[in-house]
């Protein structure tokens, strides 16, 4: 390949040089990336569409994915810590940054030096940085449901019934969570809807903030102002049961770096939690649960329902995952040393491959290691 990226790849860290190197490459389409923001702005025509990009953009990347995004003309991103915040500082100027976290007391010297919105989530927060307000704006951020961070009902009543707190708060947005939306039919989600809207009937001048990536498929009704959008952006399902509209992001591959012929009888990987049922001929794979791979993708004593996609087939995962190995049988196929299996992509999505290991797709996402290849696709 030499020292000169291939046409359409970006250069990160001169990872692409050394690729060969690496036993198992992580792919970023960035041109995927940008038609999951355009498909979410048509799913929320009437608001702007912000974009959720923390934990390195879900394990993606803060830059390329940062940079990418603003390009499809998101100007509203959401990290959940400050230093996040101030990653994407550096990357984006201009853009409108809030903390999901809140306000860390006796650092706001930090988010004014930045230029972060903390998502103010208590009194206790809004008078501490009262005393900035007139620097730097704020939003609010209230509980409907989730029962995590934000104001309460009570506490979000007090805050508006204190005109003098009130108006030294640069309040910019208002924001709360949903709890169940990728259940379309959750009774919570129109009672957290109820919730929001008495909570804004109380604060009508600030733009709002509610939906989620599945909250924008539950209607208009849970738009206002900003959507914002998680794991849709990345690839993931918004649409649990249903054929995913969004385009794949992210592929995970690792190579062959063995193959091996196993008599029926013998047994693979570590507790021989795998007997072989016939002769066959097994496949090393180099990535394991240091990458990022969930160890509980590992079969049982006969075939369990992971899979990798390799030579041209699904092929099922035999043994245990491992520390930097795994292993899946190819008898049926044709394959060779240096092939490459996909864990999860275009083939076998990173919603299955999570299904496979009793997860979601937002932590195979944000464990991705770094030990990877990484290639960003323009």
């Amino acid at each position: 390949m030499g020292d000169r990226p291939q046409k359409g790849f970006l250069s990160v860290e001169n990872l692409l040089t050394n690729v060969d190197l690496h036993s198992a490459h992580v792919t970023v389409d960035l041109v995927a990336l940008k038609a999951n923001y355009k498909t979410l702005s048509l799913a929320a025509p009437s608001t702007h569409v912000g974009v959720a990009i923390k934990g390195e953009a879900y394990g993606l990347g803060l830059a390329p994915c940062a940079k990418a995004l603003w390009a499809a003309g998101c100007r509203h991103f959401f990290v959940a810590r400050p230093l996040e915040g101030a990653d994407l500082r550096s990357v984006l100027a201009d853009a409108n940054i809030y903390v999901l976290d809140g306000f860390y007391l006796g650092q706001a010297e930090f988010y004014l030096r930045h230029n972060l919105i903390p998502a103010l989530a208590s009194l206790k927060e809004a008078e501490a940085w009262k005393a900035h307000a007139g620097l730097m704006a704020c939003a609010i951020h209230c509980d409907t449901g989730i029962h995590r961070l934000g104001f309460t009902t009570g506490e979000f009543a007090q805050l508006c019934a204190n005109a003098e707190l009130l108006k030294s708060l640069n309040i910019k947005l208002l924001i709360s969570h949903l709890a169940c939306s990728d259940e379309a039919d959750h009774p919570l989600n129109m009672q957290q809807l109820k919730a929001f809207q008495n909570l804004r009937s109380m604060l009508t001048h600030v733009p709002a903030s509610f939906a989620n990536s599945s909250g924008i498929y539950l209607g208009s009704q849970f738009h206002y102002d900003i959507v914002r959008a998680g794991v849709a952006l990345y690839g993931g399902n918004p649409l649990p049961g249903k054929t995913n509209p969004m385009k794949t992001v992210v592929t995970l591959e690792a190579k062959v770096m063995q193959l091996r012929e196993v008599l029926a009888g013998q047994t693979i990987g570590y507790s021989a939690t795998w007997e072989a049922p016939r002769n066959s001929r097994i496949a090393i794979l180099g990535a394991g649960y240091r990458d990022g791979v969930p160890r509980k993708l590992s079969s049982s004593r006969h075939d369990g329902p992971a899979q990798v996609f390799l030579g041209g087939k699904r092929c099922p995962i035999v043994g245990r995952v491992s520390m930097d190995m795994m292993a899946c049988d190819v008898t049926d196929v044709v394959v060779k040393v240096g092939d490459m299996a996909e864990i999860f992509g275009p083939n076998l999505s990173v919603d299955e491959a999570a299904g496979f290991a009793g997860t979601i797709s937002y932590e195979l996402l944000t464990h991705l290691g770094n030990r990877y290849a990484r290639r960003y696709v323009e």
